[in-house]
């Protein structure tokens, strides 16, 4: 996964984690493109500040996802949803003639890990 796309993920899932500066930082460097030196003129910083700041999020952000894995349990149930309607796809073509039942059993494990939250 590209840093850039990990970071804005993370973000996504744990970004109301973050202290309220960390969040400003990552938005306007992840989110609109903003230079190092643009953020530290919007905020009367140094652009070393800025840094400092912004790798101090991303450790966060990691440390989060490290001890929660709520990106990775996220993937994976993305990654089962689309089998299953592969299966589905496939079962609708004459393809894979026991698609349905098997995305139903795809289907059904992911409702069954949910539950267990």
């Amino acid at each position: 996964m590209k840093e850039f796309h990990k970071i804005n993920l993370l973000y996504d899932f744990y970004g109301s984690l973050l202290t309220e500066r960390q969040r400003n930082f990552i938005e306007l460097y992840y989110g609109d493109d903003l230079s190092l030196g643009e953020i530290a003129e919007q905020f009367n910083v140094t652009r070393q500040a800025v840094h400092d700041t912004l790798k101090r999020a991303e450790q966060t952000l990691g440390t989060y996802e490290e001890k929660l894995a709520l990106v990775d349990k996220f993937s994976e149930e993305y990654k089962s949803i689309e089998e299953a309607l592969g299966l589905i796809q496939s079962y609708q073509t004459g393809v894979e003639p026991n698609g349905l039942e098997r995305s139903k059993e795809i289907l059904e494990k992911i409702l069954t890990n949910r539950q267990e939250f």
